[in-house]
């Protein structure tokens, strides 16, 4: 994954436009031509408005924090906030301009594949906002966890949120994953890309997994699992990892 162009930075416009007053939705459009439009005015959200998984999960945040696919800063900002050590990543050079704007102190534009950070760089690595999805596939996810290993320190944590693509109903997501695994894909593993006004974004891979799933993708990374938080809605969950010294 590689850092956005101006005119590829959709997600960027979309913050850009938010932030300057004006209500609108982010486009999402799958590479089965399945489109999607959410309000974007979320990822400006306070405390007070996240879902309770959200709130839950962020408790676990110590030490130096890196929030991976930062956004529009919400969760960088509140941890600033609250006395953390915060830097925030993203590939949108737009995003991470808002994120500024909104006080974010610390920002690097990098892709989650190119964090060449030195070791135990940081105590907690954040990924929420359905950011564990930016791991992209089964053998990215492995290999990053390695390198996130490295880059954390003994208390390392991962906070992410995510969500089980197979609880759904929905007849084009159920046939989405059956063509997927037919070409030896992770049911989950979405292909989409950003679009809005005359923006269109680069088509990235984004991984939706099961609880099952992500203990075999844990496997001989030195990660596991040390809490899941369920949502009271069918499907999302945020879940919390610590180093597996044994």
């Amino acid at each position: 994954m590689k850092t956005l162009k101006p005119k590829e930075d959709a997600f960027g416009h979309v913050l850009w436009d938010l932030y300057s007053g004006s209500e609108v939705c982010e486009i999402i459009e799958r590479d089965d031509k399945y489109v999607d439009a959410y309000p974007a005015r979320g990822y400006f959200s306070t405390y007070e408005d996240w879902s309770p998984i959200e709130q839950k999960a962020l408790a676990f945040a110590q030490g130096r924090v890196l929030d991976i696919g930062c956004g529009g800063g919400r969760h960088s900002i509140y941890l600033q906030e609250k006395g953390f050590n915060t830097l925030g990543t993203d590939i949108s050079p737009l995003a991470l301009k808002v994120c500024r704007l909104r006080g974010l102190k610390k920002t690097k534009l990098v892709p989650i594949d190119k964090l060449n950070f030195t070791s135990e760089s940081f105590d907690t690595i954040v990924m929420m906002g359905n950011n564990f999805g930016l791991f992209a596939n089964f053998k990215q996810a492995k290999r990053l966890l390695k390198r996130f290993h490295e880059i954390t320190s003994e208390k390392g944590t991962i906070i992410a949120d995510t969500r089980d693509p197979y609880k759904t109903t929905n007849l084009a997501h159920l046939a989405y994953h059956k063509r997927n695994k037919s070409k030896g894909r992770m049911g989950g593993q979405v292909r989409i890309r950003v679009r809005y006004k005359n923006y269109i974004g680069k088509w990235f891979d984004y991984l939706l997994v099961s609880k099952e799933e992500l203990q075999e993708i844990l496997k001989q990374t030195g990660w596991k699992v040390k809490q899941f938080i369920d949502s009271e809605k069918e499907g999302p969950y945020a879940l919390v990892l610590t180093k597996n010294h044994e």
